[in-house]
């Protein structure tokens, strides 16, 4: 398919896929979102039948939700997605709606930090249960606190607004509480603001250390440069010989995937771009050159894990998307590979009225509408694109 051929397409996609989460007030349902069902005192605090509900809820062929009680809920991370798709789209158009709406957004997200928190933080909507332990309803977690705060720091940029860079700044003093994993080469940031004795999981680490690098091209605040570039070490320098990363360090997490192999390449590109730090400019190459050849078909269908496709999740098409997008000024093959990914996401996965599928097995596909985890993301990975096109 031509450029010619392909913008209309993505361009129609993105308007469909926005009136739908506004149609329903940026409200859905969540993959983890199965312990606020009603039958949740059944389960008697046991952790094993917290997850089996969980996982019951979260696995089924069909959308058990509505006959077990769970609701569609806001999204702290869908809000922080939406908020960053239309500070993309102001940018692109200078449409003052857009503007608005991630203004909007984003004051939201400032009424709804994690409660019981100095700093700017956010976490899930409800309880969360899985063989780690538990995580409790609004307990701020790295991953999404990191991505939210990049929201703030492109509000800043692109609408001029001063607050909102204090209030990235507020997130990195939060980040910088967080416990820490220290080794001889580099530290790992914690999943959460709670010491869980794990620590050994690169994604929401290099996450933390990009929000840090970014603020402080503006801060000039060395105790973020230094976290930082030591979350970096840790990483790059655990780093697999093929390129790749496995999702963490401790021998349980030894799975390598799209998603997270993203997020690490996103979050070093963004650290080496504002620190100038070219340390390991060479490990940004072999990691991309990895995601590359590795996690795509030639029909653009992204594959889960590096030597495995299915499930096809929602969030290896929108995250594969976003960084190749992100790479197009970095690799010249990249913004092809992006429009494939991006024309088989829309053609196989996005419902006619406008929302996209939450994941795809050989002989089934999960239709729920998932907030965060297919819409938000998505949107934000279909403007990204578009930017790059334009």
């Amino acid at each position: 398919m031509s450029l010619a051929d392909f913008k209309p397409l993505l361009e129609q996609s993105i308007r469909k896929l926005e009136r739908w989460i506004e149609d329903h007030n940026y409200k859905g349902y969540d993959p983890a979102d199965g312990l606020t069902s009603y039958l949740r005192p059944l389960t008697f605090g046991n952790l094993f039948l917290d997850r089996l509900l969980m996982q019951l809820i979260w696995r089924s062929p069909i959308n058990l939700r509505p006959l077990l009680g769970v609701k569609p809920l806001d999204s702290n991370i869908g809000r922080g997605y939406m908020a960053w798709g239309y500070l993309t789209m102001f940018k692109m158009n200078g449409n003052e709606a857009y503007k608005d709406k991630a203004a909007s957004c984003l004051e939201w997200l400032k009424n709804n930090k994690a409660p019981g928190f100095e700093h700017y933080s956010w976490g899930k909507m409800f309880d969360f249960a899985s063989r780690g332990g538990r995580q409790g309803k609004y307990k701020p977690i790295t991953v999404w606190t990191s991505l939210i705060g990049q929201a703030f720091l492109d509000a800043h940029e692109v609408i001029g607004d001063a607050e909102y860079l204090d209030i990235a700044s507020d997130i990195c003093e939060w980040i910088l509480e967080l416990p820490r994993n220290h080794t001889g080469s580099g530290l790992c940031l914690n999943y959460t603001a709670f010491w869980d004795g794990d620590c050994t999981i690169h994604n929401q680490s290099m996450l933390a250390a990009a929000m840090l690098a970014r603020t402080a091209k503006y801060s000039g605040n060395s105790d973020y440069l230094k976290v930082a570039k030591e979350a970096i070490t840790y990483t790059c320098t655990r780093q697999l010989p093929d390129g790749s990363w496995y999702y963490g360090e401790d021998s349980t997490y030894h799975w390598i995937d799209n998603f997270h192999t993203g997020y690490n390449l996103d979050a070093l590109k963004c650290y080496i771009e504002n620190t100038n730090d070219k340390t390991y400019e060479n490990n940004l190459k072999q990691g991309f050159d990895f995601f590359k050849n590795n996690f795509f078909e030639s029909t653009g269908r992204p594959k889960y894990y590096h030597n495995r496709t299915y499930p096809i999740d929602s969030q290896c098409c929108s995250q594969a998307i976003e960084t190749l997008a992100n790479f197009s000024d970095y690799d010249q093959s990249s913004l092809e590979l992006g429009m494939r990914v991006a024309r088989w996401t829309i053609e196989n996965m996005q419902d006619r009225t406008g929302y996209f599928y939450f994941m795809r097995y050989p002989l089934m596909t999960l239709k729920v509408p998932m907030i965060h985890w297919a819409q938000a993301t998505t949107y934000k990975a279909l403007t990204a694109l578009l930017l790059k096109l334009n």
